[in-house]
């Protein structure tokens, strides 16, 4: 198994589970955190949320934790490379908006945890949802957005990642089978240097 830190190793966290994509890169570790468990799983601790496969998904560990509440307690400062938040969950009435996995006060955990020129990912199918999100990144100072293209320019693996964002998931098939819309934004922590300019204008 590998070890987050181990030499090399880049590690990804996701909200959802992308992570039938890891033999693909297998240089990444990636940790699927499960926010949204069950009934039934809340009331059996020892429910397993992902069944490893022998010979495969050995760069993949799970936490089982709220990552809205605890990830700064899972990851140090700028350890992580890539954040997904594959289709979640809405939050359609008003007041319930605060509780949307992005929001001012979250991004700035994410900025801590992500390397500099670290990447986020989002998805939905709910255009307000992705309305929001895109209007909560684009305020934060430390996040811009990029173009698809410009990452898959960069790094020609990034189109099948992409593929796998639009596809992979549960909730992303579910989707496409009820040909519904699918709206993507992929935002990138400033570098270092950005940062230091951004504290002394």
């Amino acid at each position: 198994q590998k070890s987050l830190e181990g030499e090399g190793a880049k590690s990804t966290v996701e909200s959802s589970n992308i992570s039938e994509s890891s033999p693909e890169h297998p240089d990444q570790v990636t940790i699927p955190t499960a926010n949204n468990v069950t009934a039934d799983e809340e009331q059996d601790d020892e429910a397993p949320i992902w069944v490893p496969k022998p010979g495969r998904f050995e760069n993949v560990s799970v936490i089982r934790a709220n990552a809205m509440k605890f990830l700064p307690n899972f990851f140090k400062k700028s350890q992580l490379s890539k954040m997904f938040f594959l289709f979640p969950d809405p939050h359609f009435k008003a007041r319930k908006h605060k509780a949307r996995i992005i929001s001012p006060t979250l991004l700035s955990e994410y900025a801590y945890v992500l390397k500099p020129n670290g990447i986020i990912y989002t998805i939905t199918d709910v255009k307000d949802l992705n309305i929001w999100m895109v209007k909560h990144l684009t305020e934060h100072p430390l996040f811009k957005p990029i173009r698809v293209e410009q990452l898959i320019q960069a790094d020609p693996l990034e189109d099948q990642l992409i593929k796998s964002i639009y596809n992979l998931t549960e909730e992303g098939k579910k989707v496409t089978r009820n040909k519904g819309d699918k709206f993507l934004a992929v935002f990138r922590r400033i570098s270092e240097e950005e940062e230091q300019l951004l504290l002394i204008s």
